[in-house]
């Protein structure tokens, strides 16, 4: 995956946060702690997915509510387990940077020299910026993702 730095010289607010470091919502309830400090501050948040064009404006609350409900829903529906581990924050106390990885797009932790696995959306306090990956987003991803944002 690349993020396209703004120049040559120094790499972006966006591009930082991205290689930055942060912590696993190992469980479901870490998960829904987190949704409700991202709730609870609604205001300021932008999402991307993979593949799509940044956004240029960051969400209204009512957008961020109706994303957090639908990457839930998904998250849950498709990653049928007792554990969560497939999003990370910059802070679980004060998040800024989330990143969520796509439940069919895991790879095997136990692969060696194997592509790493990047992140399918972020969430995010900081303008982003286009990214992109080496395989193709799924169709049925850039459905849900015009779905969830049609409306608004």
């Amino acid at each position: 995956m690349t993020v396209a730095p703004k120049d040559a010289g120094t790499p972006s607010a966006f591009s930082q946060q991205f290689h930055g470091n942060f912590v696993g919502m190992l469980d479901w309830s870490q998960l829904d702690d987190l949704w409700l400090k991202v709730r609870s501050q609604p205001l300021g948040w932008y999402a991307s997915q993979v593949g799509e064009a940044a956004a240029q404006v960051s969400m209204t609350a009512a957008v961020l509510h109706n994303f957090i409900d639908e990457i839930d829903a998904l998250l849950r529906h498709e990653h049928q387990y007792n554990y969560c581990g497939i999003v990370y924050a910059d802070s679980r106390a004060q998040p800024t940077f989330i990143k969520i990885f796509d439940p069919h797009h895991l790879g095997s932790f136990c692969s060696h020299g194997g592509a790493i696995i990047q992140p399918r959306w972020v969430l995010s306090r900081v303008q982003p910026e286009p990214f992109e990956e080496d395989a193709p987003l799924p169709g049925s991803r850039q459905s849900w993702w015009r779905r969830v944002f049609a409306s608004h």
